[in-house]
């Protein structure tokens, strides 16, 4: 009897939010369904947002959320430790607060209890440091290990940060480096010549509690940096909002063994299903590089916050956020005026 350890990874065809069905695929979907008519949701589907918002009282809202995916590390516990950050930042990126969550699961007979078990315990380490309860769940038995949490919070019917309301003027500031989903696919296939998944598994586990200092601020618009990458949920901020946006492909913070595996073309397919959709929205320069526009695209696994705030304010946003101590507090790009949601990329 084989006495290696499991490696979760071996075990997925697709590695967290890479395994999402692309954006192409979801939105045209979202165009069928009926209109929610319900006066007291202030956050639907329409805008593609992070979590939807139902409001209770004039003082009170229900931000709700859930995200769930197959391994993207291999270790039982930093699975469960990266889905729980990857789920409790919607709420996040919402301006609400954190309140319960429970869990959802999909385990194979063939791995031993015991790997649940870790995989709970690593999410609820994570939970509790969001100040929150995993308080139950649902299981069901499937080919791969499926985990993710259904997260409740709350915020402020007037405060809410959704991602529609970007302006023109408004500068874009990241909290973390992009390049997840290429490091994490270089693991996944024994490329990951740089052990760079240890420093990936630190950024996916770090909360966008963030979050708590850009609600100081006025900000115009906000979402997290997920499966769709930087420029797929920019997409949904400007198209949302009504405008147009520019990126400075070399503002953008990358972990650096990523350049170095986009350049090899190692990507996941949820990337590279990103980019083909990005075509009918985003226009690169001709000096942007494929493997910088494949880290634009690339489907990250709990990323960074994506703020939409006003030109006058940076200087005052990214000190604070520095002294929180973000991973990141890079001004990326702007809004650079009224438009139907096109995207510019220079180099």
């Amino acid at each position: 009897m084989s006495t290696d350890p499991i490696r979760l990874t071996k075990l997925a065809k697709r590695a967290g939010c890479a395994a999402k069905h692309p954006p192409g695929f979801l939105l045209p979907l979202l165009g069928v369904l009926p209109p929610v008519t319900d006066p007291n949701v202030i956050v639907g589907s329409s805008t593609a947002d992070d979590a939807a918002i139902y409001k209770l009282t004039d003082d009170l809202a229900l931000v709700f959320t859930t995200d769930f995916f197959t391994p993207i590390v291999d270790a039982p516990r930093d699975f469960g430790r990266v889905a729980a950050a990857n789920s409790i930042s919607d709420v996040y990126a919402m301006g609400g607060t954190p309140t319960t969550a429970l869990s959802i699961v999909g385990f194979p007979d063939s791995l031993p209890a015991t790997v649940l078990g870790e995989i709970l315990s690593g999410a609820s380490e994570v939970a509790a440091d969001a100040g929150i309860s995993i308080v139950g769940g649902h299981t069901i038995k499937s080919e791969e290990p499926i985990f993710g949490l259904a997260v409740v919070g709350t915020v402020h019917p007037k405060k809410v940060l959704a991602n529609a309301g970007a302006k023109p003027g408004d500068a874009l500031i990241l909290t973390k480096p992009l390049g997840l989903g290429i490091i994490s696919t270089a693991a996944k296939n024994d490329q990951d010549s740089r052990g760079a998944i240890r420093e990936a598994i630190e950024v996916m586990t770090t909360l966008n509690k963030a979050a708590e200092v850009l609600t100081q601020f006025e900000v115009h618009a906000l979402t997290d940096i997920t499966g769709f990458g930087l420029l797929g949920h920019l997409r949904n901020v400007t198209a949302a909002s009504g405008v147009s946006a520019e990126v400075r492909a070399s503002a953008v913070p990358v972990i650096e063994a990523a350049r170095e595996y986009a350049k090899a073309g190692i990507a996941p397919g949820g990337t590279r299903a990103n980019l083909k959709f990005l075509a009918d929205w985003v226009d690169f320069a001709p000096d942007v590089t494929p493997e910088e526009q494949l880290l634009l695209a690339d489907a990250q696994t709990s990323g960074g916050l994506l703020a939409a705030v006003p030109e006058a304010i940076v200087p005052d946003v990214v000190r604070a956020l520095k002294g929180y101590g973000t991973l990141a507090q890079a001004v990326v790009g702007r809004i650079t005026g009224p438009g139907t949601g096109r995207i510019r990329v220079v180099a």
